[in-house]
């Protein structure tokens, strides 16, 4: 069965599934994208992800291609026109089509795509034994609270990252880890805090990381939200990263030190096991138009 792709308002089989060479986000990266995770069928935080996507958009001044609603009916619909059991939807909003110009219309009318790609989320290798990340100079732009399709800079990170034999990287800036290059990042202490960065221009407000810290709060663990130094990483008791599509992954070595024993440690266990609890027993669905803060 060929995978269907929405398109402005059509479902197309994906031979068919076409953007105009014109369009602004292949020309230029003038646009926005997001990720949501399905396990078992359902949607996972995603009233999340499509408040962020309202919000990434409205930051660069492109107008909402649907309400959040009829996105949330969008993404459900391509899950059971593609059979989709477990994997992520992927969206994207571009500013639209025009001859190239660096200056945009003002009435242009967004390209608005969605589609599935099926992928095992949970109980993967990686969350079952850790990973190990390089450490690189954060080299992105310092818009990064942005979720655009301006990706480069992520790309050439987690190219060299694994020639260098890395499963994944964590990014640094001004002496601080920022965040993965496609996750939030974590570590915790030997007294068994968890520590994350806190949300500013220099990250992505996580979506996974913001449903993993409520988590935390509920259960008793300790958290704080603030900056911490790659030496600090390197010298953590654990550590682990965050997204839609790995949901909760350990990290047992970051650059050339291994952390603990080189296992995945109790803390972060219990994190994984949390999320996942959450995760089966009753997933997100409906967008519920939370705030950047709640992001």
């Amino acid at each position: 069965m060929e995978r269907e792709i929405y398109i402005n308002g059509a479902y197309l089989p994906e031979s068919r599934a076409q953007v105009p060479v014109m369009d602004r986000g292949f020309l230029f990266g003038d646009a926005i994208y997001e990720v949501t995770a399905v396990v078992d069928g359902h949607l996972i935080d995603n009233d999340l992800h499509l408040a962020r996507l309202a919000r990434s958009l409205g930051e660069i001044g492109i107008a909402m291609p649907a309400t959040l609603a009829e996105i949330c009916t969008i993404q459900q619909d391509l899950v059971r026109r593609n059979a989709m059991t477990d994997g992520t939807i992927y969206l994207q909003v571009s500013r639209g089509t025009q001859e190239r110009n660096f200056l945009p219309d003002p009435d242009m009318r967004p390209t608005f795509i969605a589609l599935t790609q099926p992928k095992q989320l949970a109980d993967t290798r990686a969350q079952t034994n850790g990973i190990a990340v390089d450490l690189v100079e954060d080299p992105r732009w310092l818009r990064c609270d942005i979720k655009t399709t301006q990706l480069l800079g992520q790309v050439l990170a987690k190219q060299a990252a694994r020639q260098g034999g890395f499963d994944d990287v964590w990014l640094h800036r001004d002496g601080q880890i920022t965040e993965g290059a496609s996750s939030s990042a974590f570590i915790v202490t030997h007294d068994g805090r968890i520590v994350t960065r806190p949300n500013s221009p220099a990250i992505l407000p996580g979506c996974t990381r913001r449903a993993i810290m409520d988590l935390v709060a509920q259960d008793g663990l300790r958290l704080d939200e603030r900056g911490f130094s790659p030496q600090e990483a390197g010298t953590a008791a654990e550590a682990f990263l965050t997204s839609a599509s790995s949901l909760v992954t350990p990290v047992v070595r970051i650059g050339a030190h291994v952390l603990g024993d080189g296992r995945p440690g109790p803390v972060t266990r219990r994190v994984q096991a949390l999320y996942m609890q959450a995760v089966r027993r009753s997933p997100r669905i409906l967008p519920q138009s939370a705030p950047y803060e709640a992001v």
